[in-house]
């Protein structure tokens, strides 16, 4: 799979020649301003939750590339009143197989308002399981117990998890929940974009290797293979 990173918690995914593409958040970001969103590849976008951080670009991207959006139902709903009609809705717990492999909806623990004030549903992150292997994207979320089961329900290639603090779970949270995930390969996200979620990335770096974990920091824009 290559992963490519898009700033904040904006990820392309690529498997087997299909591009997933999660919570876009691009051109608002003044990190990513370098990043053409003609140019972000989507067949299908996937988003946690509602906040304008992670859906900012939704609509740009699917006009153009008609990419299937995969959300929970009331996220689906919302795009549907804008005239984006391929969705596919989710709720916890709940499994789908789509041509790249499958998806599940998972609980995070956050908040979910669309940027008109209407309700987001609730939060959640998705696992992701293909051929080429299995992933876990957390979403905005706080370290939770059900991060345990995840890890004794799945072997993970890698994990996507938030590590910006104030708004999320933070550095020392992240470590305990590649622990409890059974992962020590960690990609970063959510950190650095606004004042609030600045980190010490060598600090960050430091605390997951003394974990025996590997803390993957991409540069906005670059892609890396796993």
């Amino acid at each position: 799979m290559k992963v490519t990173y898009y700033g904040h918690s904006c990820m392309g995914v690529n498997v087997n020649g299909v591009d997933l593409l999660f919570d876009p958040f691009i051109t608002p970001n003044e990190l990513a301003k370098h990043i053409d969103i003609n140019s972000v590849p989507a067949d299908y976008i996937l988003v946690s939750h509602g906040h304008e951080d992670h859906l900012a670009d939704v609509q740009t991207i699917a006009e153009r590339t008609g990419a299937k959006i995969v959300s929970n139902f009331e996220i689906v709903s919302w795009f549907a009143e804008k005239g984006l009609q391929n969705g596919h809705p989710m709720n916890h717990g709940g499994n789908w197989t789509f041509d790249f492999g499958t998806v599940q909806y998972v609980n995070a623990v956050h908040s979910s308002t669309l940027p008109d004030g209407k309700s987001g549903g609730n939060p959640g992150g998705f696992i992701v399981k293909t051929p080429e292997g299995t992933f876990y994207f957390a979403g905005d979320t706080a370290l939770t117990k059900d991060m345990q089961l995840f890890g004794e329900q799945n072997e993970f290639s890698f994990v996507m998890l938030p590590l910006g603090d104030n708004f999320t779970m933070g550095i020392d949270d992240a470590v305990i929940a590649a622990e409890y995930l059974q992962c020590n390969r960690v990609i970063g996200m959510h950190y650095d974009t606004f004042p609030y979620i600045v980190i010490d990335k060598n600090e960050a770096k430091t605390k997951f290797k003394e974990a025996g974990n590997e803390l993957i920091l991409i540069e906005i824009g670059k892609t890396v293979e796993l």
